[in-house]
């Protein structure tokens, strides 16, 4: 800019000087030499102006630049209670046709801690902006590990949002208590859900060969995992999106719209249950890759 200004000022004093000469001829020195700097402050100051115009109005390349983030060319799944990576297995084929690099977690489903450092590796080998993708106990992953510097946003499936040191049982006991959790059995310090409960208040809408074969891969937990309070809410400071389950029978509806409206994320609503990443992989995967765009 002060390149510009200082040519504009030259050509200024050249022209005027110029007009100057010819108009009054040698014979009116002072009277040109007057001439001169008024035409000199007049250019001076027009092209101030013109400067500052120009430098006031970015280029509409640079606006859009600055209003469109980055695209996320990366998607990590992580996988909740009951389950283990290969839940997301409808979703990754679809994602992937689109040229995203997809991950799906194999959480250990131990400790919250521990689930949390699990998520955080695959992160960490993320290049570029990620979504980081959550179904249901696994939204306290997402929660606690999307505050990673590479998580661009984030994506509820009918999964636990809580807030920073919330204790989730506490929130959830404002809401019916869903079927599925009479269902839970335990070995021990390992708990999972049982046959009938998997089938029905689980993957209820799944055709019942495909809910048998759901279950036979089914992980256990910890007990300890179930007391893990997030330190952290990453939806609070990233753009966040939540897929409501309306005939879910293990995290209630009402309360997953609770966590969707406090949270401000851009909601869908499917007719679905608990398992809707593999019922409603279409609407699930459209979700995910809304999330990309920011």
């Amino acid at each position: 800019m002060r390149k510009e200004l200082k040519e504009a000022f030259i050509a200024g004093l050249t022209r005027a000087r110029y007009c100057s000469q010819q108009r009054h001829g040698n014979s009116r020195k002072i009277q040109t030499k007057e001439a001169d700097m008024d035409m000199d402050r007049r250019t001076f100051a027009t092209s101030l102006l013109m400067g500052a115009a120009a430098a006031a109005v970015p280029s509409r390349a640079s606006a859009q630049a600055a209003r469109k983030p980055e695209r996320a060319n990366n998607v990590v799944l992580v996988h909740g209670l009951f389950a283990d990576g290969s839940s997301w297995s409808e979703i990754i084929p679809r994602l992937q046709a689109r040229g995203l690099n997809v991950t799906s977690v194999q959480n250990p489903l131990t400790t919250l801690e521990d689930a949390v450092a699990a998520c955080r590796k695959v992160l960490d080998r993320q290049v570029g902006p990620t979504v980081l993708a959550g179904h249901s106990f696994s939204g306290m992953i997402v929660t606690e590990a999307g505050v990673h510097s590479n998580v661009s946003a984030l994506v509820y499936v009918a999964a636990r949002a809580p807030d920073a040191g919330e204790d989730y049982a506490a929130l959830a006991a404002r809401f019916p208590s869903p079927p599925a959790s009479a269902g839970i059995i335990y070995d021990g310090d390992e708990g999972r859900l049982s046959e009938q409960a998997f089938l029905r208040d689980f993957a209820g809408d799944l055709p019942a060969a495909k809910a048998r074969a759901l279950f036979a891969v089914q992980q256990p937990f910890r007990r300890a995992l179930l007391s893990g309070r997030t330190t952290q809410a990453a939806w609070r400071t990233k753009p966040s999106f939540y897929a409501v389950s309306t005939e879910d029978r293990t995290i209630n509806p009402q309360l997953q719209r609770y966590m969707a409206s406090r949270m401000g994320a851009r909601t869908v609503e499917l007719r679905s249950s608990h398992v809707s990443l593999i019922s409603h992989p279409r609407e699930i995967a459209a979700l995910i890759l809304k999330a990309t765009d920011g």
